[in-house]
């Protein structure tokens, strides 16, 4: 199954406390059960088509780290153990058992007997092994899977269906890191060049494999009647369906275009604009489409726009904050999003509330205060051109652009850069050379969104370790030696509290050194769909997102054919709520 945030409140309150004894895991007591998020109600056949993004340089996500590589690798490859989806508590998956040393650092793994890969070869600790040994190999570009498993040493083989682990270091991400490591078939990947491995997949342990592949157009993933675990009663009301096409699309108005034909099921919305002004019309109104906000208790990730200190002049913090100053997030959201979003002032939106208030500086638009900050910074404006000048050379920054969603927004903020002074150089490249630009570091300034975890790992993005590290998450080039000694502090913290404490005073200083300008945000999934799916209770689940669609829907056979019939005939079909909250545990 795909591979999601790795948390467990009972987990870490287990791990928090003081006695050492050895812990097993799945705790005592643990048995098959159904998921409570899967409806029993569903069936499986059909298919969803959905919208995947820019066809990304690989599906193999140890190479390539962003949500498409993610979902669909995460069809294809398994973890050693999985989480119930609302407790967060470990259950077996590819290892049947784990069992946690009482020195906290030893990790023994016992595999699943029944686990098979798709050619009927079981799943052994040595193809767990060997992936390990593949993500850490120097010469595989695996980066940001790197640094979690840099913890351990090598593991040691017991037996066929043994292995153990022994951590370098005690940290409470130990246990996650671990059982959420994607195994691979040494079999199948042994030998190869293992960089060189990025669309063919034809041994797998998990509920799809790759089908058809048009590239640069879309990919239909085929469901597997033979997957081992799709008797379990986990899993029998999920991966519902037998295909699973994703488009790709480098323009997502294309994809909107192609949503409106039909020719995909399911389109989030991400632009304000186009839930407000284009979601009308005949299909909409005899609810052939829906169009629903889903609200759950999935965490809030963060976007903005990158700085790169590792280049002058973005190593001066007065032109990071004069830049902030003068993005005028305030009128974007007003004249371009209908006020839809809140505006942040946090990388860690979701560790505040009324106990915990969030008191970083809110950088508004002030351009006199920009203007103070450049001449502080010694920055001077051309008599003659009015252009910002130091040491004879202009204020000029490079925008690095992956598409057309972002020009309305970079066009307003490169008129209040030209008027304060600063030449803003758009340039823009399609998504591929978009990553190489970002894999290098070579790029002043660039859009990014983050996801986030419910709990938050600061470390991959923030310690100045990491700004180094080719194809990393700190693609801001940070560095400050109160947030490494925080990061440092964090890891041995098993209270999550305290931990997300820590996290805070790291926010605070993060928001202080402004390494992004931090834009906006929102708190629910606003979703169209085409009405012919069924659906939980809870659409996208406790913590989940649109992806979330591919797992717990299904084709309804009625609700297709009263579709179908409907747009022949022009019926309007019952309404569905346009807002869905989870109010579950």
């Amino acid at each position: 199954m795909k591979r999601r945030a790795w948390t467990g409140l009972a987990l870490a309150a287990a791990l928090a406390a003081g006695a050492r004894a050895e812990e097993v895991f799945p705790r005592e007591g643990w048995t098959e059960a159904p998921n409570p998020l899967a409806s029993e109600r569903a069936e499986k056949g059909g298919q969803l088509a959905a919208f995947m993004g820019p066809y990304p340089k690989s599906f193999n996500y140890y190479l390539d780290q962003n949500t498409m590589s993610a979902e669909l690798f995460g069809q294809f490859y398994e973890t050693l153990m999985t989480q119930h989806p609302l407790t967060l508590d470990l259950e077996p998956l590819l290892a049947s058992r784990c069992v946690l040393g009482d020195d906290r650092r030893t990790f023994t793994f016992t595999m699943n007997p029944q686990a098979r890969w798709s050619d009927g070869r079981p799943v052994t600790a040595e193809d767990v092994r060997w992936t390990f040994e593949a993500v850490m190999d120097p010469k595989n570009l695996t980066g940001p899977h790197k640094i979690g498993l840099e913890r351990f040493e090598p593991p040691e083989m017991l037996d066929e269906m043994t292995i153990r682990f022994v951590a370098r270091e005690e940290h409470w991400q130990n246990l996650l890191e671990l059982a959420g490591l994607q195994v691979l078939p040494k079999h199948a990947f042994e030998g190869k060049d293992f960089n060189l491995q990025n669309f063919e997949f034809p041994v797998v342990s998990g509920p799809y494999r790759m089908g058809r592949l048009q590239e640069g157009l879309q990919v239909t993933l085929e469901r597997r009647p033979d997957w081992w675990a799709a008797d379990l009663p986990r899993f029998r009301r999920v991966a519902n369906f037998d295909r699973l096409r994703f488009r790709f699309f480098e323009d997502r108005e294309n994809a909107f275009e192609a949503f409106r034909k039909g020719e995909i099921d399911v389109f989030p919305v991400y632009t304000a604009h186009v839930w407000a002004n284009r979601t009308s019309g005949e299909a909409y109104d005899r609810h052939w489409i829906v169009k629903q906000e889903i609200e759950n208790k999935k965490p809030v990730g963060f976007q903005g726009i990158a700085l790169n200190r590792r280049r002058p002049p973005l190593d001066d913090l007065r032109v990071r904050r004069a830049l902030a100053h003068l993005y005028h997030r305030e009128k974007m959201n007003a004249t371009l999003m209908h006020n839809a979003y809140f505006l942040h002032r946090s990388y860690y939106e979701d560790l505040y509330d009324a106990a915990n208030v969030c008191t970083n500086p809110f950088f508004a638009f002030d351009k006199e205060a920009a203007r103070a900050l450049l001449a502080e910074a010694g920055w001077q404006a051309d008599p003659a051109t009015g252009i910002l000048m130091k040491n004879g050379r202009p204020l000029r920054l490079r925008y690095l652009s992956r598409g057309g969603t972002d020009d309305k927004f970079t066009a307003i903020f490169q008129e209040d850069l030209k008027d304060a002074g600063i030449e803003l150089v758009v340039d823009k490249k399609d998504w591929a050379a978009w990553s190489k630009d970002m894999d290098e570091y070579h790029f002043d300034l660039t859009w990014a969104a983050w996801s986030a975890g419910l709990f938050k790992n600061p470390e991959s993005m923030w310690h100045s370790r990491e700004a180094g590290r080719p194809s990393g998450q700190n693609i801001t080039g940070f560095g400050h030696p109160e947030v490494d000694a925080r990061i440092e502090a964090q890891r041995t913290e098993f209270d999550v509290q305290k931990r997300h404490a820590m996290v805070r005073e790291i926010d605070a200083i993060l928001a202080r050194e402004v390494p992004y300008i931090l834009l906006w945000n929102k708190n629910d999934t606003r979703l169209l769909w085409w009405n012919k799916f069924g659906m939980p209770d809870a659409p996208l689940g406790k913590h989940g997102d649109e992806r979330s669609a591919y797992q717990l829907w299904w084709v309804d056979p009625d609700a297709a054919a009263d579709l179908a019939h409907a747009r022949k005939t022009g019926r309007v079909l019952p309404p569905r709520p346009p807002r869905a909250v989870y109010d579950g545990p």
